[in-house]
């Protein structure tokens, strides 16, 4: 057992006791050495609030919000601080923030449903006891479980889950619960399989539901997606909820007019509905209606002027600039502290986004890593563990690998994969080749990642780690069937030309495996100068994933190691992955699209020169910058902020830097 676990069983035990000096003088003293430990900080507010030194209590509890932004207890500790001062509204405030951030708290609930009941709000009380009421109705272990989620504890949580399962193993919410469990480890597939068990006993429950619509969402499972959406949708099709999650899954389908449709029925009955305004704004962005999504999440902001997923939208139109009365109100709302935490990061990216195009890069680059800074509290990601993944890829796939596999595989020749980094010019290079008429652009497909992720197991990707080296043991038979599957199940995204691409960036740790199942598809490798590709990394706020962009340090090294494993992939497939520098395609477009045509043996189209003239979904963050002709500008963007860049140069290290002289 560690010193701290030593420790926090100790200043437990004062508080059982009613010893709550003594309780915090310990974690006063833990606090010395650990100053941001969030038991010793939350342990240290309860006692305080006991011995009543509220002041002292405030302070704490500032501290544990910022240790730990959206941490439910923090907020619901809050809460029992206020009500014991007779603050009731700010209590309630606290005590609503708990909750949102973590549902499991069964004291915020109560304080709820106290003072509201204090206040006369009886409707509002009785619909906070339908929450406190189900929980109370949990079992011991499976609240627990609940609670640890969402402190994101998720380990713990899932044994605990998994023990309870195998006494009662049909119990829905263990069910439901081990399901979201494994939507956070990213288990989509094991969530998936959950919940579609759980809806076979329990077909009416609409929790289940909607969290299966979530999870065939995060497969890209789109159709099915649809076909759920629709079955809520037609028990009520009056419900907005029922109606928006219809609406996500039509646009996600391509049918944007339906979409269109039910987003606008929303928000006639509920003109002010901040989410549905944002999620319309998306949708335009997606369409390329620039003005229409403009409108649309300004009245977001305007409904809800915390909401930093519509200030974040904007940012992300890329073309979009904030008026100085914007920026002012983006800057007012980051003072607050009771914001939500996303909404925090958003406006920090959003306020970096404005001060960078109003040439104030010194401010910019403060909110980027601000941004940054604090995307790293919630992330697990290490740079050294990534490492390793790479170099078992480059260890375990070898010449002979691919030699003694030769003819083996699917012979499909349809698929296109374009990969590389974010933000090194992919999506500007799928808007070129789709916009062929022999070829269909889809998606950042999950697929290939999911099929690894499954011969992986639960054990981390290494050299001595079952992936990769089971590529060493599958048989022709099982290389044909993934690359099978890999065509069945992309084929939904296709609209019918003969050629599709997958733009999937990640996928370049996994070529060896593409190219085993799929050895005709052709790979197309989107570079860019190191510094501009993860200077344009770190200022993007990704949607999910890529979490190497939340540092300069981490970004750099997870460039060196790419080019690395490219370098790799280079050497044992030779003349397998065609390279493509964005200078290059901006120097000279038609020269580079024909040599991007003739490696894919497609005729040359003038469409593919003019792909700022295509009409179709994007739904990257470069959406609005691939709907026009090529600029030079962006080219040397990230020397404003060369200052500040030191930790990323020294990452790239000199050699990788000298195939890109600065």
């Amino acid at each position: 057992m560690q010193a701290t676990d030593t420790a926090e069983r100790d200043i437990q035990q004062f508080m059982r006791a009613g010893q709550y000096a003594d309780a915090k003088a310990k974690a006063v003293r833990q606090l010395a050495e650990y100053p941001k430990h969030p038991e010793f900080l939350y342990m240290k507010a309860v006692c305080e609030r006991y011995l009543k030194e509220f002041k002292s209590a405030e302070t704490t509890v500032a501290r544990l919000h910022d240790a730990i932004p959206e941490f439910g207890r923090a907020y619901q500790e809050e809460g029992h601080l206020y009500r014991d001062q007779g603050l009731f509204d700010s209590a309630l405030k606290s005590y609503r923030f708990a909750t949102r951030y973590n549902p499991g708290l069964f004291g915020a609930w109560k304080g709820q449903m106290d003072i509201l009941r204090r206040k006369g709000r009886e409707e509002d009380a009785k619909a906070v006891q339908v929450q406190f009421d189900r929980l109370k109705a949990l079992p011991p272990e499976l609240l627990a479980a609940t609670n640890l989620i969402y402190e994101h504890k998720t380990l713990k949580a899932e044994n605990l889950c998994r023990a309870f399962l195998q006494k009662h193993p049909h119990h829905i919410e263990a069910m439901r619960l081990l399901a979201e469990i494994g939507t956070r480890f990213g288990v989509f597939r094991d969530a998936d399989f959950l919940l579609e068990s759980a809806i076979e006993f329990d077909p009416d429950n609409i929790q289940l539901r909607l969290d299966y619509v979530k999870v065939l969402r995060k497969r890209q499972k789109f159709a099915a997606a649809l076909e759920q959406s629709q079955e809520l949708y037609n028990q009520d099709p009056d419900s907005p909820i029922f109606q928006s999650h219809l609406a996500i899954e039509s646009m996600q389908t391509g049918d944007h007019e339906r979409a269109f449709e039910l987003f606008d029925r929303i928000l006639a009955k509920y003109p002010n509905d901040h989410a549905t305004l944002t999620s319309k704004g998306h949708g335009l962005k997606t369409f390329g209606d620039h003005e229409g999504a403009v409108a649309s999440y300004r009245a977001a902001v305007k409904a809800a002027p915390t909401h930093g997923d519509a200030y974040f939208g904007l940012a992300n139109l890329k073309t979009f600039r904030f008026t100085d009365e914007e920026l002012a109100q983006m800057e007012a709302m980051l003072e607050k502290r009771e914001i939500g935490f996303m909404d925090r990061v958003h406006l920090c990216f959003s306020v970096g986004k404005a001060y960078e195009d109003r040439g104030e890069f010194e401010k910019a680059f403060e909110q980027y890593e601000r941004g940054n800074d604090l995307k790293c509290i919630q992330s697990r990601y290490k740079s050294e563990v990534m490492t390793i993944e790479l170099e078992a890829q480059s260890t375990i796939c070898t010449k002979a690998l691919f030699e003694k596999n030769a003819g083996n595989g699917c012979s499909a020749n349809d698929p296109i994969f374009i990969l590389g980094l974010p933000r090194a010019g992919s999506t500007l290079l799928e808007q070129i080749v789709a916009s062929h008429s022999q070829v269909d652009g889809t998606l950042e497909l999950p697929n290939i990642l999911s099929m690894a992720f499954r011969l992986r197991g639960k054990e981390p990707i290494s050299a001595d780690g079952r992936y990769p080296r089971i590529l060493h043991d599958l048989t022709p038979e099982q290389l044909k069937g993934f690359g099978e599957q890999f065509i069945e199940e992309t084929q939904i995204h296709r609209k019918g030309a003969p050629f599709f691409i997958d733009k999937m960036p990640n996928n370049f740790r996994h070529i060896g495996f593409i190219k085993l199942i799929l050895p005709n598809a052709k790979i197309i490798d989107a570079r860019r100068h190191p510094m501009a590709c993860c200077f344009s990394g770190f200022k993007q706020l990704f949607a999910e994933g890529q979490e190497f962009t939340y540092g300069l340090e981490q970004v750099g090294r997870y460039y060196r190691d790419y080019v690395a494993l490219m370098d790799h992939w280079d050497e044992v497939l030779p003349g397998q992955v065609l390279r493509v520098q964005y200078e290059d395609v901006v120097a000279d477009i038609e020269a580079q699209v024909r040599r991007i045509l003739d490696y894919l043996e497609l005729p040359f189209e003038e469409a593919c020169v003019e792909f700022h003239k295509t009409k179709r979904s994007v739904r990257t963050a470069s959406s609005e910058q691939v709907r026009q002709p090529i600029f030079k500008s962006g080219l040397e963007q990230w020397r404003n902020f060369e200052p500040w860049l030191d930790p990323l140069k020294e990452a790239l290290g000199p050699d990788i830097l000298k195939r890109y002289p600065i």
